[in-house]
């Protein structure tokens, strides 16, 4: 049963990073965003190959914030100006 589980988790997490790869890919953002935005998803895919639980969570958090339009700043991605 727990297999199964993990197994639904790890589909959900599939479609999740294709969509967020997807939408990366469409904004109308600086370059330099873009690129900060897919280094986020490659760190949460090779993430969910230790942690699967983390990177959903990481996905989630990281979706929000396109949907908030919150992006990381064109000079860094700890959000300094």
């Amino acid at each position: 049963m727990e297999r199964d589980s993990q197994l639904e988790l790890y589909r959900l997490v599939a479609d999740r990073l294709k969509e967020a790869h997807s939408r990366v890919r469409t904004l109308q953002v600086p370059e330099d965003v873009r690129v900060a935005l897919s280094r986020q998803l490659l760190a949460i895919t090779a993430s969910a190959k230790h942690d699967l639980s983390g990177a959903a969570r990481r996905l989630d958090r990281l979706m929000n914030d396109l949907d908030e339009g919150r992006f990381p700043s064109e000079r860094g991605t700890d959000g300094t100006p």
